[in-house]
């Protein structure tokens, strides 16, 4: 027998008892483990097909485990927690910010934090719908099209900042302004609306007057009118060297039966390039140009009284062109057209002659002096724009004063321009009227005679 210290033989052999296995998909240390029970142990029988003896002697060390004299085990990774978010901002802050929200005005943080507050507090909902209703109201609906005065305002700042070497003359702003804007207009235009059919109007001694013609055949007309201009400062006429039309509507009418008939978008271009070299000369010629005479056939005014007149056309022509294409469009700016509204006023004594003299209007009251004042028509003008003005009625040279006026008529600035313009019936013209009748009649169509093609 052996004693309680002795350990049999084949005991002291029984190969150690293996550790858990792995997992049946994991093929690699399974292998692992086979190699090593097999090395311990011969008699278990071959190794299996695929294990060389250098694979099982790295798996038997692999499987033995690591060494007493093995670095420490490495440190379990640290898992970043995310920070809480902070808490929303209390009740009362969100709506503080209610105001700046419909405005727009917040941070994309208070943004968001005021949007999910109204989604849990239906006070704050309604008050914000509210507001939001509150703000629309502010801001006024408005059309796309640009602003046409915008060009001029422009202008106007970039002068204050750097004033222009070569400024243009004050009296010839109008005409630079209006045909700016009438130019805009056209080219917003598409191509069939230039043959967009448009009735002009004026007014011939007693009864209204229209001719039907297009867009294009509207600039042809702006064109060959402001030629008179050009030839009055020596530059070229677009009618040519040998045009013999000299009024207004002769020279209109042998544009639209020459060769530039019928005209198209292509007379675009050789109008603003005129009224171009127009502003450009003027500008450079200096101030005996003003009173430099720009002759009409029948009538004649001074160049800053001509251009000012050239002004009030282009937009009453453009306004026409905007109501036959659809288009949105404003009167002049106050100022300018308070210089066309004053422009009317000084030409309405040598109208309501000229009416006299054809046998139109009633004869004068009192026989006045040159230069004395007569009766008067205190004509108020009231808008943007607007002023007093009283009109000699008993002489072209009579000075107007207030104290001999026998009549009164009160118009808005935009009405007198379209009484101007022979687009209203002088019977449906003023807004107010008080004194002698006939002599506000008498005023009233003369207002209207000053139209023509």
């Amino acid at each position: 027998m052996n004693g309680p210290d002795d350990t049999p033989d084949d005991v002291a052999r029984a190969p150690r008892i293996p550790g858990p296995r792995a997992a049946a998909d994991d093929h690699a240390d399974l292998t692992a483990d086979l190699t090593a029970h097999l090395a311990a142990d011969p008699a278990a029988g071959p190794a299996p097909e695929g294990v060389t003896a250098g694979t099982a002697e790295t798996t038997a060390e692999a499987a033995a485990g690591p060494s007493a004299d093995a670095a420490e085990p490495p440190e379990e990774p640290v898992l970043a927690v995310a920070p809480a978010p902070p808490p929303p901002p209390p009740h009362s802050v969100l709506k503080s910010l209610l105001g700046a929200w419909a405005l727009s005005a917040c941070s994309p943080e208070e943004t968001q934090a005021v949007e999910d507050h109204l989604t849990e507090c239906a006070p704050c909902a309604d008050e914000a719908l509210r507001l939001r209703d509150a703000v629309a109201l502010l801001h006024s609906e408005r059309d796309l099209d640009l602003d046409p005065l915008l060009r001029s305002r422009v202008l106007e700042n970039c002068l204050g900042r750097r004033p222009a070497r070569i400024p243009v003359p004050a009296w010839a702003t109008p005409y630079d302004a209006e045909t700016a804007r009438l130019d805009a207009l056209l080219r917003d235009i598409g191509e069939s609306e230039w043959h967009a059919p448009v009735r002009l109007k004026w007014f011939e001694g007693e009864r209204p007057v229209t001719r039907k013609t297009t867009v294009a055949g509207v600039i042809g007309h702006l064109l060959t009118v402001d030629g008179l201009v050009s030839s009055a400062l020596g530059l070229d006429d677009p009618l040519g060297p040998k045009a013999t039309a000299v009024t207004p509507v002769e020279r209109t009418e042998e544009y639209w039966r020459g060769s530039f008939h019928p005209p198209t978008r292509g007379v675009r271009e050789p109008w603003r390039e005129q009224s171009h070299t127009l502003i450009r000369t003027v500008s450079f010629a200096g101030r005996g140009v003003a009173d430099l005479t720009v002759t009409y056939g029948d009538f004649a005014l001074p160049m800053r009284d001509s251009l000012l007149e050239r002004a009030f056309e282009c937009w009453v022509h453009a306004d026409d062109i905007a109501n036959a294409v659809a288009y949105p469009y404003e009167p002049p700016s106050g100022a300018h057209l308070h210089g066309m509204i004053d422009l009317a006023a000084r030409l309405l004594p040598a109208a309501l002659a000229d009416r006299r003299r054809a046998g139109l209007a009633s004869p004068p009251r009192e026989l006045v002096a040159a230069g004395a004042p007569g009766r008067s028509l205190h004509l108020e003008v009231e808008g943007s724009g607007g002023g007093h003005w009283y009109i000699a009625l008993d002489s072209p040279a009579a000075v107007g004063s207030p104290d001999h006026a026998v009549a009164q008529v009160a118009m808005d600035g935009v009405e007198f321009c379209q009484l101007v313009a022979g687009h209203i019936p002088p019977e449906e013209a003023a807004a107010g009227q008080d004194g002698d009748r006939e002599a506000i009649r008498d005023v009233l169509f003369a207002a209207a005679s000053l139209s023509r093609l």
